[in-house]
């Protein structure tokens, strides 16, 4: 049983892709007081997240979705802006917005129905592809508009990606990075 572990499933971020990233905070992390960034090796866009699982479960999910990703082609991600979850002048997650893909819906949408049928139960609130960057703002003074922060960053030559493998993810909270690959699926 892996009753103590979390486990999900995500589109893996290129190495070229997390180094530019984390290079931005960077220059933002000074101003921006969130309790904790995340470390670039764990950047990541989710499509489930499982949450506990038994060993079985994992088994299945990884035969459901080996079978799934199958069907899918490689495909252009892009992240266009900054961007925050939560109150507006209190943030809960600070993240990289993805631009809407059709591909990343659907592929997506595909996982999220074969680990239903494992015995999942997922997440229901509208899918909204991010890449979280930080979480919980804890400045006393409200959040700054982020455009400010961005200054003459040309996001459409950097921050565009291509999608070559969904993986199974297990969080290990006392680690850092905190998350270990499982399973490798590659897209075609």
């Amino acid at each position: 049983m892996n009753m103590n572990k979390h486990y999900f499933l995500a589109v893996k971020i290129p190495i070229e892709t997390k180094k530019i990233l984390a290079t931005l905070v960077e220059g933002i992390k000074t101003e921006l007081i969130f309790r904790s960034w995340v470390h670039p090796d764990d950047y990541h866009i989710t499509l489930a997240f499982l949450g506990n699982a038994t060993t079985a479960q994992l088994h299945q999910t990884i035969r459901g979705v080996e079978q799934t990703v199958f069907n899918y082609h490689q495909f252009t991600l892009q992240i266009e802006q900054f961007a925050t979850f939560g109150r507006k002048d209190s943030p809960r997650v600070f993240y990289g917005d993805v631009v809407e893909n059709q591909q990343l819906t659907e592929l997506r949408d595909s996982v999220f129905t074969t680990c239903e049928k494992v015995g999942f139960l997922l997440e229901t609130r509208p899918y909204k592809p991010h890449l979280t960057l930080a979480r919980n703002w804890t400045k006393d003074e409200p959040f700054p508009p982020i455009e400010l922060k961005l200054n003459n960053f040309s996001w459409e030559d950097c921050l565009l990606f291509q999608a070559e493998e969904v993986v199974l993810y297990q969080t290990n909270m006392e680690k850092t990075p905190k998350y270990e690959e499982i399973h490798v699926f590659s897209l075609r």
